[in-house]
């Protein structure tokens, strides 16, 4: 390949298909990490529209290519690990059985050639099959949840984006007794709750380094998986989610967090409930692109470590 023939990863507005200009691949083998897109949004109880997630955080993505490193890191990640994009996972429209093996599958392969994986949903029922991918290759897992919501209901309906943390402990998939729920604002069922739950109302009182301090206590030294529920953030820095709820968290507070969790061997994590319909300026999707480069440094960091 000439160099004519080598697209430029820092242009923002040419060929903006990929995350972040990263190479598409399906190649696992000597990489360290892939992102992936599942759009599937048949679980969501509220607004619909997460399917168009993966598409909205890629081309939002594009805003972040310029820089040679991202700012406040002391690396550049993509000369330290090799990544790919993946991209989305084909299965079945308006089916959720094929979406499930589907990920399992894919995810599986990618995290037994020893890979972490990045997703973006899709609306958050997503995770359960990743968790159950990961969990293939590293056990049972420490759970880092940013949410408005504890996802922990039990519902009629198992493919249903409010009940994937009531099956995952179940399944023996996460230990919610080292697991954590970051920017709760919605309703639960306290006593019947494992997880320790940061409500909305702490995480913006405490200080970043008080939240870090608290997660990494709960987590030890378990293999972590981190989901970033997008509605975590207050609707003024994500409007276009599905169920947005007010009294949230800023992108400020939520980078700050997520960058104090460099040491943790997080070994799989997703961005979730992206609904690019309802954003406004890109707004949703530049936070879910700018998360999400800071989780691959996050991972970078413990690979190098």
């Amino acid at each position: 390949m000439s160099d004519n023939d080598v697209l430029d990863s820092h242009s923002m507005f040419s060929n903006a298909f990929s995350y972040l200009g990263l190479p598409f691949s399906r190649e696992c083998t000597n990489i360290d990490l892939a992102v992936l897109g599942i759009p599937y949004d048949l679980g969501t109880t509220g607004r619909a529209g997460t399917r168009h997630g993966p598409q909205g955080i890629r081309l939002a993505s594009a805003n972040l290519r310029w820089e040679e490193r991202r700012w406040p890191w002391t690396f550049d990640v993509f000369k330290k690990i090799a990544i790919v994009d993946y991209g989305d996972l084909e299965f079945t429209p308006g089916e959720t059985l094929p979406m499930i093996n589907t990920v399992i599958e894919h995810v599986g392969k990618i995290q037994a050639q020893g890979a972490r994986t990045l997703a973006f949903g899709g609306d958050h029922f997503v995770t359960l099959p990743l968790l159950r991918a990961v969990h293939q290759h590293h056990g049972t897992l420490a759970l880092i949840h940013f949410d408005a919501h504890t996802d922990s209901y039990k519902e009629s309906n198992e493919y249903n984006h409010g009940c994937m943390f009531y099956y995952a402990p179940k399944e023996g998939l996460i230990d919610p007794k080292h697991s954590i729920q970051i920017g709760i604002r919605t309703e639960y069922d306290i006593e019947d709750h494992e997880f320790e739950v940061i409500s909305a109302e702490a995480v913006n009182d405490w200080s970043a380094a008080d939240i870090v301090s608290a997660i990494k206590q709960r987590v030890g030294a378990m293999p972590v998986y981190l989901t970033f529920d997008i509605d975590c953030l207050d609707p003024a820095y994500a409007p276009g989610t599905g169920t947005p709820v007010v009294g949230g968290m800023s992108t400020d507070k939520a980078l700050k967090i997520i960058r104090g969790l460099e040491k943790l061997n997080i070994v799989g994590a997703d961005i979730v409930e992206v609904a690019p319909s309802y954003d406004h300026a890109e707004i949703t999707s530049l936070a879910a692109a700018t998360i999400g480069l800071d989780l691959i440094y996050v991972m970078a960091a413990a690979e190098l470590n």
